[in-house]
């Protein structure tokens, strides 16, 4: 089994969390609803395991409990993904979310990097912060070592949008990921650093 677990503890979180990339139960709990929300959608749509407990410092606002969540969950990631030998690597996919429609692709390269295109029309989703998602995007992608690009094409509801975002990541991820039967690293230096 792909797996990690990883403790990340600063003077603003407290993350616990475990990522299975092969299945498993999904708990996600970070004080925030619609971010809880997100990851379980993000979990269940990509086919990870994933268990989080995240205590922030709410009362400040979302935006360390957002981004260090998102800065553990990559490194995880990159931890259970080991050397990424016959993994598809890249991979690309939409996800229409009522009126939204967003788009994803990712190649998981050791090279971090990511364009992040959208735009969300309300401010909040709940006590989540639309604007967080592009820090959380950028955390997960740069920790977990892979270029991510992302677009939403069209949309007017910010929690439809952001929703389209976190499951066409999954898709496209569970698709990077997948184990073919070549047994071969699918790069011409013969490393993904």
């Amino acid at each position: 089994m792909r797996e990690a677990q990883l403790s990340r503890k600063t003077k603003e979180t407290d993350i616990n969390l475990s990522l299975c990339l092969d299945g498993g139960d999904v708990e996600v709990s970070t004080g925030i609803g619609f971010f809880d929300h997100m990851l379980t959608a993000f979990a269940v749509h990509g086919g990870f395991g994933l268990k989080v407990k995240t205590v922030g410092d709410l009362e400040v606002d979302d935006h360390h409990t957002v981004e260090d969540t998102g800065i553990v969950l990559g490194t995880a990631f990159k931890q259970a993904l080991g050397d990424k030998r016959s993994i598809e690597r890249y991979a690309s996919f939409f996800v229409p979310m009522d009126e939204a429609l967003a788009f994803a692709s990712v190649d998981i390269s050791g090279r971090p990097f990511l364009v992040f295109d959208a735009d969300f029309p309300q401010e909040k989703c709940g006590g989540y912060t639309s604007a967080m998602t592009v820090e959380f995007m950028r955390a997960f992608a740069y920790n977990a070592g892979i270029t991510l690009h992302v677009r939403c094409e069209y949309g007017y509801n910010s929690h439809h949008i952001i929703e389209a975002v976190f499951k066409a990541v999954a898709h496209a991820l569970k698709a990077a990921v997948k184990i073919n039967d070549t047994g071969v690293l699918l790069s011409t230096k013969g490393v993904l650093e």
